[in-house]
């Protein structure tokens, strides 16, 4: 996310609401606020969400965990991310603390969460059980050794079947994944638009 591209892509806001998820997906509240803004999306994005949930196997669902992350939550968790790489790398500067953070968090002016763009999910078996996807959702790469890269080498065969079921439903339906993040998909975002190219995001940060 710390790609100047990705910064340099114009938004165009299409003006498509906030919306609650509940009612429509298997909703998760580990990352629930006080307000219930975790889980609101975008119309488009929970759109595409449903439909991909009709491409997955029989007895499979999506769990969604979060979507919509307020700015000022979105730049609490990017600051607390520098400050634990900052005190384990003492000797790196401003710059690469940014870069190393942004791999996991995006800056909070980017941040495809804050636009009501993205969602964070996994998949469930018809007992409501999450399926082994080769990490805990949320992951960073220090503690998952880098396991919780898309495409890591190093999880279970199994895992690596369940990521995949999880990504062609989610990309037939238009969504991106970020790849640093297995359980991270988009539409609409900045991200979204470079992947893709398009020639502008179509969600702008949501106050």
């Amino acid at each position: 996310m710390s790609d100047p591209r990705v910064a340099a892509i114009p938004v165009v806001d299409c003006g498509e609401p906030l919306v609650n998820v509940r009612g429509n997906l298997l909703v998760d509240d580990r990352r629930s606020d006080p307000a219930g803004a975790f889980a609101q999306l975008r119309q488009g994005v929970l759109d595409r969400l449903l439909h991909a949930q009709s491409l997955l196997p029989a007895g499979l669902r999506l769990l969604f965990i979060e979507g919509y992350r307020p700015p000022d939550l979105q730049r609490r968790y990017f600051e607390e991310y520098a400050d634990e790489l900052r005190a384990a790398n003492p000797t790196w500067t401003q710059d690469q603390v940014h870069e190393a953070a942004s791999r996991y968090v995006s800056p909070p002016e980017i941040a495809p969460h804050s636009a009501g763009a993205a969602v964070d999910l996994t998949l469930v078996n018809a007992d409501g059980i999450e399926l082994d996807m080769g990490t805990r959702v949320n992951a960073s790469p220090e503690e998952s050794d880098g396991a919780c890269y898309t495409h890591a080498a190093s999880i279970s065969s199994q895992a690596r079947m369940n990521r995949a079921t999880l990504a062609a439903a989610l990309t037939a339906a238009g969504l991106v994944n970020y790849a640093t993040e297995w359980w991270h998909w988009s539409r609409g975002d900045r991200y979204w638009a470079l992947m893709t190219n398009q020639p502008s995001a179509l969600y702008a940060r949501h106050p």
